[in-house]
């Protein structure tokens, strides 16, 4: 019986998280769809970029790490480029967020 209890939760669970994620955005009223499509699309790069910088940025501190540790200058400098790129993705992105919802904000 507790075994029926806990699927039961699970899929309760399973089911809002479902609707939670799929609940569309927000919708701004503007007459320009086609303003507010590309103001959608430059958050949707924004946020691609950020992801992307994290993970260079996680790379490289991985990759200076290993080459502090074996005494390779040429992978620990790999890293610290590595994680400068990341940095530049991540400020990218910031700024094409910021856009978006600028873009947003202007068209209310």
């Amino acid at each position: 019986m507790k075994r029926l209890a806990w699927v039961i939760a699970g899929v309760s669970v399973a089911f809002a998280a479902y609707i939670v994620l799929n609940h569309p955005g927000p919708e701004y009223m503007s007459e320009k769809d086609d303003v507010d499509d590309a103001a959608d699309r430059t958050t949707l790069w924004g946020s691609k970029q950020r992801l992307s910088g994290a993970g260079g940025r996680l790379v490289g501190s991985v990759k200076e790490g290993l080459g502090r540790v074996t005494g390779n200058d040429q992978l620990a400098g790999e890293g610290v480029a590595d994680q400068l790129a990341g940095a530049v993705k991540d400020t990218a992105g910031k700024v094409a967020q910021a856009a978006g919802d600028t873009i947003h904000q202007l068209n209310r």
